[in-house]
């Protein structure tokens, strides 16, 4: 299993959430450096180390101007002193990272006069090579705050390192979660919803719960879903991604779809790395159909 790493440089789009990243990164008891020069990584990563910090994450981005060109050569030169940088880098999509400018009135700091569409552009240019030298990266274009933290506690907090795979249950009358990756239709198992001593219980109770896992489509199912999530998970890993998010949905999000995502979370935790987290997302809806 992968060790957490004690040296982050935290990288990617302005905008894209290291600022937040930055603050969860000190909860987590990482030393914190915002706004470097890259030419100093080294040298400010041995004074701190020298100043009792073992662990320690540097925020590296295109505020620095002219000297950020320099970074992705800074990079190879700590690897070849031996140094090797876990380098996170933080995407979004334009629409976002645009309406986010636009609610916050900050200014990009690569913008010019043309605004800040083209500076987005041009960080993007500016950025590829660091993003291809990443270890991993979090697109937080659909990411709630909550998210984010989720996720980088999976990889940076206590224990061993390992993607976050987040598990939803949804309605699909309320609409489809969108920061899922993999959405699964559940609605073809036989409805607790018609079972009059059901009804006004959810997935999480054990009457349901049991009703839902001893159908045999249920077992059939799961019979074929967790052989895939064995064999994918780490390939989706190893494509550097943080976070996975696999969706259940039935049609009011209450029974069905919350006693899957339930099962599917302990069976995973028994042999997956990192953390797998539940959110029941409509379960508590009020006046669900299902």
């Amino acid at each position: 299993m992968t060790a957490r790493p004690d040296f982050v440089v935290v990288t990617g789009l302005s905008g894209a959430g290291k600022s937040q990243a930055a603050k969860v990164f000190e909860d987590l008891g990482y030393y914190i450096l915002d706004n470097l020069p890259p030419a100093l990584m080294g040298s400010a990563l041995d004074v701190a180390r020298k100043g009792g910090h073992p662990r320690v994450a540097m925020v590296v981005d295109a505020r620095s101007g002219a000297l950020f060109a320099d970074a992705a050569a800074q990079l190879e030169r700590l690897d070849r002193d031996g140094t090797r940088p876990h380098v996170l880098f933080f995407d979004a999509s334009d629409a976002v990272l645009l309406r986010r400018y636009s609610e916050t009135r900050h200014r990009h700091p690569l913008e010019t006069t043309g605004g800040v569409q083209p500076s987005i552009e041009v960080e993007r240019r500016l950025l590829v090579d660091l993003r291809a030298r990443a270890d991993k990266v979090i697109d937080t274009t659909h990411l709630t705050v909550k998210d984010l933290r989720d996720t980088l506690h999976s990889l940076y907090g206590e224990g061993t390192a390992g993607m976050l795979v987040q598990l939803v249950s949804f309605g699909y009358k309320f609409g489809l979660p969108p920061s899922a990756d993999l959405v699964l239709d559940v609605r073809f198992m036989e409805n607790p919803f018609y079972i009059d001593e059901l009804r006004p219980l959810s997935g999480s109770d054990a009457p349901v719960r049991d009703f839902v896992l001893g159908h045999p489509a249920t077992r059939a199912f799961l019979g074929r879903l967790m052989p895939l999530l064995e064999f994918a998970l780490p390939r989706y890993e190893e494509e550097k991604k943080a976070r996975l998010g696999i969706a259940f949905g039935c049609t009011g999000g209450r029974h069905r779809s919350v006693a899957i995502a339930d099962e599917v979370a302990r069976r995973l935790r028994e042999s997956w790395k990192g953390n797998v987290v539940v959110d029941h997302r409509d379960r508590d809806m009020p006046d669900v159909r299902t």
